[in-house]
């Protein structure tokens, strides 16, 4: 792990930990997300008439400039979110493997735990129960409690500080697309990137509200408390 802070982390001092879902409590590797987006190009050319490339280019250009493809959706084109977010997350999460050492370095892992994603509470289920974490998470904040606002637009931050009741100041956020750590650092979290090579991940990574980088989430898990639990 590389730290931009040259404070690191107790692990003992956090209350709360903020953790994203796609490509982080899984590493992008694993190219799980190239479903979802795949799904969202086919909505978008049933939806439009459109073909593969053009549909491609109109996903594409919704999420430059309303930071997720559905908000571009509901705003130009009045598509029904519910409808869009059950469509795009029947996906295979059996190319997924399951995780037993990340089991085991969240229980090690001291402090209350939850998901804040743009995706859908049902989808962070589907991930966490293939994964075998599900367990360790008291609450999962999705894009529907955001009243479909995504990250890194503040409101949601804010919303979820207020529902989750935690401190700021005492949690640290975990996310793969460093420009959505802004916020967390705005409203005083700490936070981490996991490190990636997706342009659309890298934006704003060297910037001062990322203040630790790491490969991902096992890796860093490691520096904090794999010396406390034994692999299996």
């Amino acid at each position: 792990m590389r730290l931009k802070s040259p404070e690191p982390i107790d692990a003992a001092s956090v209350e709360t930990w903020v953790f994203d879902l796609d490509n982080t409590l899984y590493p992008a590797r694993c190219n799980l997300f190239v479903q979802v987006s795949a799904r969202m190009t086919t909505f978008i050319e049933q939806r439009f008439g459109l073909e593969p490339g053009p549909a491609k280019d109109l996903q594409r250009a919704l999420f430059q400039r309303h930071g997720t493809t559905l908000r571009g959706l509901m705003t130009e084109h009045a598509v029904d979110p519910a409808a869009f977010l059950h469509y795009v997350h029947d996906i295979d999460v059996t190319a997924l493997d399951p995780a037993p050492r990340l089991d085991q370095l969240l229980a090690a892992l001291p402090g209350r735990k939850l998901v804040f994603t743009n995706g859908s509470v049902p989808h962070a289920q589907r991930v966490m129960q293939r994964l075998g974490v599900e367990r360790h998470f008291d609450r999962v904040f999705d894009i529907v409690a955001a009243d479909y606002v995504p990250k890194p637009d503040p409101r949601p931050y804010a919303r979820l500080v207020e529902t989750a009741g935690f401190v700021p100041a005492g949690a640290v956020m975990v996310e793969d697309m460093a420009k959505n750590l802004a916020p967390a650092a705005a409203l005083g979290m700490r936070t981490v990137w996991l490190r990636s090579d997706y342009d659309w991940a890298r934006d704003s990574a060297e910037s001062d509200h990322v203040h630790h980088v790491a490969d991902d989430l096992v890796g860093f898990l490691e520096t904090l408390v794999g010396a406390a639990v034994e692999p299996r």
